[in-house]
């Protein structure tokens, strides 16, 4: 008999790679001399700020700092992420306890079911989502619970229409705000009823907050840990990679409830090293320096923003201005399919964009757009989409 590799189970609940077509379609384009443009990926195109790279390059020159780093996270990136979030959020978070680094978020967030779930278990996860929400449910055995993001709420999870059956299996639930893919906000109001079922029902909330600081019009993003008994309930997740241009870099936090950061850390602890001691001193340095780029680097986005929006709306498309996040959320044409327009885009156009359906079934009916490119490409994407017929 010949040698025959056979997958873990786990890996045939995972979702098809849906995204797999459209690059394929892309490829094609590019290889017909099309000039593409690309608003599928959430990657800033702005440089790392000068002084964080900066702060990398000389740090890596120390040899003393090519060793096996810290499990957690050196003490002096826990107490920088501790000031920036008391400065910042007047939040109040012990470095030793409630602060554990991770190698990017999406680690994070994939991890740790691992550290809480148990076969059969429910997790509750917002429908459109992030993937990695799903995927780390299934490696650890849980049951994904979709709890639906609807324009007519607000695109925030109706807690209050989840079965009390399922609420008491759960044992993680998954909020997004800023969101990806929607781009939409919330209020302390929504954190509050969030902790509420909580408590009541004994989840471990977690809050990925990846997109916190990227916002316009002044607007603010309230932390999920601002609010009362947030601490006692979960954890947020914070990103320095849209921040300050470092999707590359790698590195976040998780900050919280000691018990829920230290149960992650159990998991790291046996399955990676830590994150390379440089790349935290560069991240200390864009935590404890003036944060005058993140502020440039919005008003970039907020520029872009208002190019590709504004000019959807005069072409006859209706959509709204996002207020924080680089991605535009856009309902497509009534009856037409996500991953139709996505196909039109992309073979008539050479637009690659991302369809809603992409992050689940209430996905459908939408398609993504980023604003992670310059502002004439931006203009030149309403121009060819002013000449096709939708």
């Amino acid at each position: 008999m010949a040698f025959q590799v056979n997958l873990a189970n786990r890996l045939s609940k995972l979702p098809p790679y849906l995204f797999a077509e459209i690059d394929a379609m892309k490829q094609q384009a590019l290889k017909e001399g099309k000039d593409i443009i690309n608003l599928g990926v959430g990657d800033p195109d702005l440089p790392t700020p000068p002084h964080i790279v900066e702060s990398l390059k000389n740090a890596v020159e120390d040899p003393s700092k090519h060793h096996y780093p810290s499990y957690v996270g050196m003490p002096a990136f826990r107490e920088s992420m501790a000031n920036y979030y008391k400065n910042t959020r007047n939040i109040e978070l012990n470095p030793a306890t409630e602060v554990q680094s991770l190698i990017g978020a999406k680690e994070g967030v994939g991890h740790i079911p691992l550290a809480f779930v148990d076969p059969g278990d429910i997790v509750l996860i917002p429908d459109p989502a992030y993937p990695v929400y799903e995927s780390g449910t299934y490696f650890a055995g849980g049951e994904p619970y979709f709890m639906p993001l609807l324009a007519e709420n607000g695109f925030l999870p109706d807690i209050d229409a989840v079965p009390a059956d399922i609420l008491d299996r759960a044992k993680l639930m998954f909020i997004n705000y800023p969101n990806n893919p929607i781009s939409a906000v919330c209020d302390m109001s929504f954190f509050e009823k969030v902790i509420a079922v909580a408590k009541k029902h004994n989840i471990i909330v977690i809050h990925d907050a990846a997109y916190a600081d990227v916002v316009f019009d002044g607007y603010r993003m309230p932390s999920f840990l601002e609010t009362p008994g947030a601490k006692d309930v979960g954890i947020e997740i914070y990103s320095l990679s849209k921040t300050y241009n470092m999707t590359g870099w790698r590195i976040a936090a998780a900050l919280g409830n000691a018990e829920i950061v230290g149960g992650l850390g159990k998991i790291k602890t046996n399955l990676d090293s830590g994150v390379f001691e440089p790349i935290q001193h560069a991240a200390i340095t864009a935590l404890d320096s003036s944060q005058d780029c993140v502020i440039e680097n919005n008003k970039i986005f907020q520029d872009r923003r208002d190019v590709l929006v504004d000019g959807l709306n005069s072409i006859g498309w209706k959509v709204d201005k996002p207020k924080a996040t680089f991605y535009v959320w856009i309902r497509i044409p009534e009856g037409a399919k996500s991953s139709e327009i996505t196909k039109r885009l992309i073979q008539e156009a050479a637009i690659v964009t991302t369809p809603g359906n992409g992050f689940g079934p209430h996905g459908e009916g939408y398609i993504r757009m980023t604003i992670t490119t310059p502002k004439d490409r931006l203009e030149e994407t309403v121009s060819r989409m002013a000449k096709m017929q939708f």
